[in-house]
């Protein structure tokens, strides 16, 4: 079982940035994929990046230059640096881990950017 915990969603202004992050309760390196969705109001939820196990990372053309992912092993924790943010990337962020055959939701951080 794991859990995860979400934090640093806010409000800032086009062109901004923020990093959220998410907090695991088992051992990250013990996880074989983590990521983040994005999912805005009447939208389907859309893969924003991942890490996995490895290292090796994945994100979406959507934010692509924009977007670095990257986890602290000894916090147990992941983050996403968002950058350049852009009106459309208001949305709910939602974390994700991947444990064998599991995966595990956190429950999102609002992430809003004003024009």
């Amino acid at each position: 079982m794991c859990s995860c915990r979400p934090s640093g969603g806010g409000l800032v202004q086009t062109g901004g940035s923020l990093r959220p992050s998410c907090a695991t309760s088992v051992s990250i390196i013990s996880l074989n994929i983590m990521g983040w969705y994005r999912q805005t109001e009447g939208k389907q939820r859309e893969f924003v990046a991942r890490i996995i196990s490895d290292g090796s990372i994945n994100s979406a053309d959507s934010v692509k230059g924009r977007v670095t992912i990257s986890r602290d092993n000894a916090q147990n924790t992941m983050y996403l640096q968002l950058n350049s943010l852009k009106p459309e990337d208001t949305a709910v962020y939602f974390c994700y881990a991947l444990k064998g055959v599991s995966t595990y939701w956190g429950k999102g951080t609002q992430v809003t950017v004003s024009s």
